[in-house]
């Protein structure tokens, strides 16, 4: 790529950018930390798999037959 090119200039300047931090690597890694707690953490302990505890095998006409029900009054 040449040095000209603009996708080369923006992806330098981010490089360059983040060699050069001190602080911002730090929070960087506090960000990431906390995405992962939020993403992995709370999902296996807070949101089990519901369509896997109730359907029994066959998801898709569990989730039909309760919109159908549900939509019926």
């Amino acid at each position: 790529m040449r040095k000209d090119n603009f996708l080369y200039r923006v992806y330098d300047l981010y490089v360059d950018g983040f060699r050069h931090m001190r602080l911002g690597k730090t929070l960087w890694a506090i960000i990431l930390i906390k995405l992962f707690i939020i993403f992995v953490i709370l999902k296996i302990f807070f949101f089990p798999n519901f369509l896997k505890q109730h359907a029994e095998g066959d998801e898709s006409s569990f989730v039909a037959n309760e919109l159908v029900e549900r939509a019926s009054p």
